[in-house]
């Protein structure tokens, strides 16, 4: 059964940084894709980052570049740091993971097959 984790949310002050984790477990194969995806209050679940399984595959939301990074690890752990961030970052991030994926990471949650809790992320001066 796959599983996944999200941890490292928390309430900061606009300008701050967290580091979002997500540990994925019950699955094995070679090909697969991450997403975060954040939701807020009244708003569409919608993409923030994506990170292939194929080296070098990633992508990010215009409006998080430069300012979010994405990355795994060999156990299947993905992270999401995150640096100066503003009020507009509020949401409940999730971490999802589509397995099979040999192409570039989609971006819509439509396309995802597991899903973690989520965690919440609170920027407020």
């Amino acid at each position: 059964q796959v599983r996944l984790a999200e941890s490292g949310g928390g309430l900061v002050q606009p300008g701050e940084s967290l580091r979002l984790s997500c540990a994925a477990s019950g699955f094995i194969m070679a090909f697969y894709a991450f997403g975060w995806f954040r939701q807020a209050p009244v708003k569409e679940r919608g993409g923030v980052s994506g990170i292939g399984s194929i080296v070098g595959l990633t992508y990010y939301l215009d409006s998080v570049m430069g300012r979010f990074t994405i990355d795994s690890d060999n156990s299947k752990t993905v992270y999401l740091q995150m640096y100066s961030l503003k009020t507009e970052d509020t949401a409940v991030y999730y971490c999802a993971v589509v397995i099979g994926q040999r192409g570039g990471v989609p971006s819509v949650p439509d396309e995802y097959d597991y899903w973690g809790q989520g965690t919440q992320v609170t920027v407020a001066s």
